[in-house]
């Protein structure tokens, strides 16, 4: 199985994910079920039953996220010497073409994608579009809604 690209940033915050999921909430959830069962009969427990219901999502979470841990292939962006190409894990300002806009995006895992955020998933079209490039390249890319041409401003490894 291929492994999954993943900045240092996006795994560590992935690992401080896990760490409140295994001390914080499982032994919340766990002493509500002990507390659940205290009250009889459980037949006809809507706590227990929510609290257990709850422990099932929280282990399905912390078994996901260890999965994607293990699966991940882990790139510092800071220790990359790319040539000033557009790579994985690399900051890039661009100004759009049309509206003479300037954005700035980090190309990243497709789990850490979060475009509100400025952060883009490898596999989308504009990542695509953009990697290899350097600075002072133009390009062009069909966006949903429709071509859209960016100029590279700069390119950084933070």
């Amino acid at each position: 199985m291929d492994k999954t690209p993943m900045t240092a940033h996006g795994a560590q915050q992935l690992r401080e994910e896990l760490t409140e999921l295994k001390q914080v909430k499982r032994p919340a959830v766990i002493a509500a079920i002990a507390e659940a069962r205290e009250h009889g009969d459980l037949k006809e427990n809507a706590e227990y039953h929510a609290a257990r219901e709850q422990q099932g999502f929280i282990e399905g979470l912390i078994k996901e996220i260890e999965g994607k841990l293990g699966n991940a292939q882990i790139i510092d962006v800071t220790t990359l010497d790319a040539g000033g190409k557009v790579v994985f894990g690399a900051t890039v300002d661009v100004m759009d073409l049309d509206t003479d806009e300037e954005i700035t995006y980090q190309i990243v895992g497709e789990d850490e994608a979060d475009i509100k955020a400025g952060k883009i998933s490898v596999t989308s079209p504009l990542a695509r579009a953009l990697i290899g490039k350097s600075e002072g390249d133009e390009l062009s890319f069909d966006a949903p809604g429709g071509t859209r041409e960016f100029e590279i401003l700069e390119v950084r490894y933070e």
